[in-house]
């Protein structure tokens, strides 16, 4: 008998046989339900209430709302529990609540009634709770607390005393001048005019500084001076994977009216992206809004040299300690080097450094790059650029262009930041199209030699910024090939 015909007439030891010897089955009842953990917020906000009753004149509050709901202390209770924020982001030691929270009736006649001691009792009490809840896992002491506000796209400047007025200007340092602090040192009041000045080591020291970590990068800023965007985490991972696989394009099916027969489609899978670690070695990426390193990061980890360009003096510096953070070197340039030295000089002196830093505004970004390669002696091989400024990075395209097409035969990708109305984003990217095959056309001509294509072959949509209006990034793929004319200048690469 073969062993696949043996059959065991009983079971062996340890075992149990059940068709000879059926085991009762135990009734299982439903799983008990998990209670409900208690926000950690409302919960503070509750004992807290509960614990100052003597210092909070609720009946008084009571006599001042004109509402006829409600009636009793225990419904104003239970309505400021309902208008405590409920959310919260740790950027540690920092907690920070949503935009809005304590601003809805009756929380601000009630903080304004009660004096500052028995303000912070509250803060410090949600600061607690929060530290200890476990789905935050801080591994630190929350010890400051604000409320998000906006970044306002322009700010008030002082006029003189003469004048006695005040002007609106372009925020274009990105300046968190809404933050609304609650509890905690955050370090020297700020204002555009002291933003904007160069900061001694004695103001970087005082200042405050927090830090989080996203796609494994560390990042760090000072949030009283800069900004930092949470919502852009998507648009980090996804340059972190541009090289690594194929991704599809994004339809849009929201145009206003139908792309013309020739404007760019989807390209399905675009393979040309696909490159292995090694061949990203010695590449340049350039960032032409560098802020805190939001997408500066992303490429130094994928081995590139960054050279980056930012106006915010605070924003570089949390960009520096950002990039030690990641054990990446960096150097940064600013003051009398970036007049006194050609930008091959200083690049010399910023050998083996993978990050370097201009303090300085972009529009000094195209000449600089012109020099390195009439100077450098290189051939500056730059294959992506970033151009993250909203509402729109427009004035940065065309350097962001030469940088690529200067470098001679060879490819590379733009990132174009813009805010756009959903139902434009189809014509928008067919506008960008025309612009690039006009300005390869221009180049075709005049050299004669080579053959320049471009195409917007994706649209990234990263967040929306209001209604109906997304933050798009524009990649634009250019390659330009050794050729007899400019004929085809505009076409798809291939």
């Amino acid at each position: 008998m073969s062993l696949s015909e043996q059959t065991p007439t009983t079971a062996p030891q340890g075992e149990h046989n059940s068709s000879s010897n059926p085991r009762p089955r135990k009734e299982r009842g439903p799983k008990p339900r998990k209670q409900k953990r208690e926000n950690p917020i409302t919960a503070a906000v509750n004992s807290w209430l509960q614990d100052h009753t003597q210092s909070i004149a609720l009946t008084t509050l009571l006599s001042t709302l004109d509402d006829e709901n409600i009636q009793d202390e225990g419904q104003l209770k239970t309505l400021l529990l309902d208008k405590a924020p409920k959310r919260w982001v740790v950027y540690e030691p920092m907690v920070l609540l949503p935009s809005g929270s304590f601003t809805t009736t009756p929380w601000p006649q009630l903080l304004d009634s009660l004096s500052s001691n028995v303000k912070s009792t509250l803060w410090t009490r949600i600061l607690s709770n929060i530290t200890r809840d476990g789905a935050t896992s801080s591994k630190v002491e929350l010890s400051r607390l604000a409320v998000n506000e906006g970044i306002p796209l322009r700010v008030v400047e002082q006029g003189s005393k003469e004048e006695e007025k005040e002007e609106e200007e372009e925020n274009l340092l990105r300046s968190p001048s809404g933050l609304k602090l609650l509890h905690g040192d955050f370090g020297p009041a700020s204002s555009p005019t002291v933003v904007a000045q160069v900061p001694t080591p004695q103001d970087l020291d005082q200042a405050f500084w927090v830090s989080t970590k996203q796609n494994g990068i560390t990042q760090i800023w000072a949030p009283r001076y800069t900004m930092f965007s949470r919502g852009n985490v998507k648009e980090k991972a996804r340059l972190l994977d541009f090289h690594h696989r194929s991704p599809t394009s994004t339809p849009i099916a929201t145009s206003a009216a139908p792309a013309p027969a020739s404007a760019p489609q989807p390209l399905g899978k675009l393979r040309h992206r696909v490159k292995p670690p090694p061949a990203l070695k010695g590449k340049y990426a350039l960032d032409l809004y560098a802020g805190i390193g939001y997408f500066v990061f992303s490429y130094a980890k994928l081995g590139m040299r960054v050279l980056c360009w930012e106006i915010n003096p605070w924003s570089v510096e949390g960009l520096r300690r950002g990039a030690v953070a990641n054990k990446w070197r960096v150097k940064v340039f600013q003051g009398e080097d970036l007049t006194k030295k050609t930008t091959a000089e200083l690049l010399q002196e910023a050998e083996g450094v993978q990050i370097v830093v201009f303090l300085e505004g972009n529009e000094s970004a195209g000449r600089r790059i012109r020099e390195l390669r009439e100077e450098g002696g290189g051939e500056l091989d730059v294959v992506r650029v970033n151009g993250g400024f909203l509402p729109t990075s427009e004035k940065s395209w065309r350097d962001s262009w030469q940088a690529v097409v200067g470098k001679g035969v060879g490819d590379g990708w733009l990132h174009l930041h813009e805010n756009v109305h959903v139902k434009d984003i189809g014509s928008r990217r067919w506008e960008i199209q025309e612009l690039m095959t006009r300005w390869n056309e221009e180049l075709d001509d005049s050299d004669g030699t080579t053959e320049t294509k471009a195409v917007v072959e994706h649209v990234e949509l990263v967040k929306t910024f209001a209604p109906d209006v997304w933050h798009c990034v524009f990649d634009v793929y250019i390659k330009r090939c050794s050729g007899t004319g400019s004929s085809g200048s505009g076409s798809r690469p291939t």
